[in-house]
């Protein structure tokens, strides 16, 4: 049998009072005559009833003060951005602020940017502009951030003897595109590893084929491709198999975010796992104001299948 859920009615009945006068008392409503034996009597009923107020309802009455939005933007809802997202709402919870998720289709302006404006929110992070250079952390991105969580992919193929690797980038010029290379060259220089080269690779799968074939054609070393993410490894992985490749024989695939295909794929996709919760609980507290320093984000580690 589920409890149910105490109500402010409950609290005014068990206080002998109306509903509106127990809101009064329990919002610290301002310039509402009360006596203060009618104010003791709500809270007593609603600390014996175990009244919990409703934050959803709050955050709409004080507007700016308990919203915070997290807008996000298509093509990047993967294993980081949901546990940054649970990370992020369970810090908000615990200090009674309420999180608003939306996904943002286009960069113009609509009904999204409508939403915000009538909601007034305290603030809103954006995803992936999150990610980007100013918000990475520890020393500089390199421990647990998204700089770290790159080397991390790089150094997984260096240890099994790739020297020659491959940025795999998905077409349509990914915001984060530029910073994922970046951060690829600088942990290949720390490696040990020859500058990696870029690859954007097509969505339909004829086309990744013969882009795949026009680029190891023209790079006969090369032996690894490191994947901006999940759905760029697989799109890797098929094209390879169409022109006849055995992975990771012939070419290594490692893939980033640790979607739920990657698994399902033959042969199955080595891949790197990311853990933001932390992230995310990092975010809520410096939104707030708060002290972030106990807050360490979690480096990310590989999750070790047949492709690599």
């Amino acid at each position: 049998m589920v409890d149910k859920r105490v109500t402010l009615r409950d609290v005014a009945a068990a206080a002998g009072v109306s509903r509106a006068t127990a809101g009064f008392v329990l919002s610290d409503a301002p310039g509402i005559a009360l006596s203060e034996a009618t104010r003791q009597r709500v809270r007593e009923a609603a600390r014996d009833l175990g009244y919990v107020p409703h934050s959803i309802a709050r955050a709409l009455r004080e507007g700016s003060s308990r919203i915070i939005v997290l807008s996000i933007d298509s093509g990047y809802e993967g294993n980081y951005t949901r546990s940054f997202t649970k990370g992020l709402d369970e810090e908000l919870a615990a200090h009674d602020y309420v999180l608003l998720v939306r996904q943002r289709h286009s960069t113009g302006a609509g009904s999204g940017e409508r939403l915000i404006e009538a909601i007034a929110p305290r603030a809103e992070l954006r995803m992936p502009s999150y990610l980007e250079p100013g918000h990475e952390y520890d020393d500089g991105g390199w421990s647990g951030g998204l700089a770290g969580n790159v080397g991390v992919q790089l150094r997984y193929l260096a240890d099994r003897g790739h020297q020659r690797v491959a940025v795999a980038l998905p077409d349509g010029a990914p915001p984060l595109g530029p910073v994922r290379l970046r951060f690829a060259r600088e942990a290949a220089a720390m490696i040990g590893l020859a500058p990696p080269l870029d690859l954007t690779v097509p969505r339909e799968r004829a086309d990744a084929a013969a882009t795949l074939a026009d680029f190891l054609g023209a790079h006969p070393g090369m032996t690894a491709f490191a994947a901006f993410d999940d759905d760029v490894a697989l799109r890797i992985l098929a094209a390879a198999r169409d022109l006849g490749l055995r992975v990771p024989a012939d070419v290594a695939v490692i893939g980033f975010d640790d979607t739920d295909h990657g698994a399902l794929f033959t042969p199955s996709l080595t891949t790197v796992h990311i853990d933001a919760a932390d992230h995310g609980r990092h975010a809520a507290r410096a939104v707030l104001g708060l002290d972030t320093v106990p807050f360490k984000a979690t480096p990310a580690r590989v999750i070790p299948r047949e492709s690599a």
